[in-house]
């Protein structure tokens, strides 16, 4: 194809989603997902931190904030568990 029909095809689909615009549920999904993992890093910070006194450390990376930030505290007392059960 010549990329002059591209860049025109390009631009008029841009134009299209200016004028009607996105769809706005799934980026309204990406940011209510984005804020439990942020919600999930916060709960491990602070199991983290009371948790010292009783020698209990869970990583605080992608997976375990997600865990604990999509399945609320469920997903931290699981996380708890598998450390000192599973893990030790």
């Amino acid at each position: 194809m010549d990329p002059i029909v591209v860049f025109s095809v390009l631009g008029g689909l841009i134009l299209v989603l200016l004028f009607v615009g996105a769809p706005i549920s799934p980026l309204r999904f990406i940011g209510q997902l984005c804020i439990k993992i942020i919600i999930g890093a916060l709960l491990l910070f602070f199991v983290n931190a009371f948790g010292t006194s009783f020698d209990l450390h869970i990583p605080i990376n992608l997976i375990t904030s997600s865990v604990s930030g999509i399945l609320g505290i469920p997903g931290l007392v699981a996380l708890i568990i598998i450390k000192t059960m599973v893990i030790g």
